[in-house]
């Protein structure tokens, strides 16, 4: 493949006097290129969309999420996977990143990670790959080995297959169920996809997990109903997100929550509904975690 020929490896004809013109005239130029992002993505939405359906069907029947990506890719997905425990009290499992050259790559470039195609398949199959699972292969070019193979090997089990890139018709996308072709423009300094492009690709991931996490009832109105109260930020977070809802004082919610082994969802359900602890959990576990329905079935 002619790499020139891709829309994130041309020259910006805005930039190319960069190293030319003064500092606040060089980040209006990345400000202005960055402002462009946003609109791009919007134009993707319908097939975000659909991905976020397909992530929701498949973690509620015991499936998980994979990114898979290299360099810059898979350090977006490093970042958006590694939140979600903390912020949604998911099991680690749930939703993870493969990255060629492995977890150390995170820090240290592996060279040549990403061109191996095979290794991409060999390390979903090790993290026991089924079809219940979704993948998700990033890639700002569309062309790179290591989330193509990926993409092949989720396909051949039966999982869901999403591309995520910056270029129409990419290679990747003919191994997707559903492709996301966020065509973000030429970047300031030429082929540097950690730019537009890697900010483009993390807007998609926080979008399809925020989004998917709110679909499964971690989310009350807008309030972390879900997160994990595991240091004394989080802990005071948790008290003000129960105070919010119940309208109960400080001190109230502290009590409540410490009955809860500072689990948010149920010391809502035990204010809101006048329960204790266990008819609360009760209540959502039959009602799957949704924190309307607990109180619904309780009152």
């Amino acid at each position: 493949m002619n790499l020139s020929k891709l829309t994130t490896e041309k020259r910006n004809p805005g930039s190319v006097n960069i190293d030319q013109i003064s500092t606040i005239k060089l980040l209006q130029v990345i400000n202005n290129e960055d402002k462009k992002v946003a609109n791009k993505v919007e134009m993707v939405l319908p097939e975000v969309a659909i991905v976020v359906e397909k992530v929701m069907e498949a973690l509620s029947n015991g499936g998980r999420l994979f990114y898979v990506g290299a360099g810059t890719s898979g350090r977006i997905g490093i970042t958006d996977a590694s939140e979600c425990p903390p912020t949604f009290m998911t099991d680690p499992e749930m939703i993870q990143t493969v990255m060629a050259g492995g977890n150390t790559a995170f820090f240290q470039a592996v060279e040549g990670a990403e061109d191996n195609e095979q290794q991409g398949a060999v390390d979903l199959k090790t993290r026991g790959l089924t079809k219940k699972d979704v993948v998700i292969g990033i890639t700002a070019s569309g062309r790179t080995p290591y989330p193509i193979g990926a993409l092949k090997y989720a396909q051949s089990v039966g999982a869901y297959a999403v591309s995520l890139t910056c270029n129409k018709n990419s290679e990747i996308s003919r191994y997707a169920d559903t492709g996301i072709e966020v065509v973000v423009g030429p970047e300031v300094l030429t082929g540097s996809t950690r730019m537009k492009a890697a900010t483009a690709h993390k807007m998609i991931l926080n979008m399809i997990s925020t989004s998917t996490m709110v679909k499964l009832g971690k989310v009350y109105e807008n309030l972390m109903v879900d997160l994990h109260a595991s240091n004394y930020k989080l802990k005071e977070r948790a008290k003000s997100i129960i105070m919010e809802i119940t309208d109960v004082p400080y001190e109230k919610a502290g009590a409540v929550l410490d009955a809860t082994n500072n689990e948010v969802k149920p010391a809502i359900v035990m204010i809101e509904a006048g329960v204790d602890f266990e008819k609360a959990k009760d209540a959502l576990d039959k009602s799957k975690g949704y924190v309307r329905k607990a109180i619904e079935y309780l009152v």
